[in-house]
């Protein structure tokens, strides 16, 4: 796991580190994913695939938003689909208009989990997408979560729960 829950003034923060962006992604929804859980995922639960995708149009914070969008789907799904998300295996594509992720996932039906708390929403208090070059460190102002080194990709992303 590259993702690790981390002190806000109210709610609750996660950050997340991976060598890639599609992998940031991934890293991040399996983050969001554990913070919610009351125990493990059934070994025995049976796992069923699917493609999700999000779009959003170009904008300025076009990584970040495209994070929101799809922590939001994975809520939705969880939510609505009854269908929780165990694995992704993520792809980032930008054509003129927009940007769009779709991912490979494996889900189980919701109600073979128990969830510890709910996430009301994905917040964009404090969002950050970004790049860590070769070389450069990421210093953590939590004790919580450690240092990073890249190359690589971090996130910060808040959740009113």
């Amino acid at each position: 796991m590259s993702s690790w829950p981390r002190p806000t003034t109210a709610d609750v923060g996660l950050r997340s580190f991976a060598p890639s962006l599609p992998r940031l992604f991934e890293e991040t929804a399996l983050g969001m994913q554990s913070y919610l859980l009351a125990q493990p995922i059934p070994k025995d639960s049976i796992h069923h695939s699917s493609v999700w995708t999000v779009q959003i149009p170009h904008h300025d914070d076009e990584m970040g938003l495209l994070l929101v969008k799809w922590l939001e789907e994975i809520l939705y799904m969880d939510e609505v689909e009854e269908k929780w998300l165990v694995e992704s295996s993520v792809k980032v594509e930008q054509n003129s208009e927009l940007s769009m992720l779709q991912a490979q996932v494996l889900w189980i039906p919701s109600d073979e989990i128990d969830k510890e708390v709910e996430i009301k929403a994905v917040t964009r208090q404090d969002l950050v997408v970004s790049e860590v070059a070769h070389g450069e460190i990421l210093n953590s102002p939590w004790v919580e979560v450690p240092t990073f080194e890249g190359p690589g990709w971090y996130s910060d992303v808040v959740f009113d729960i």
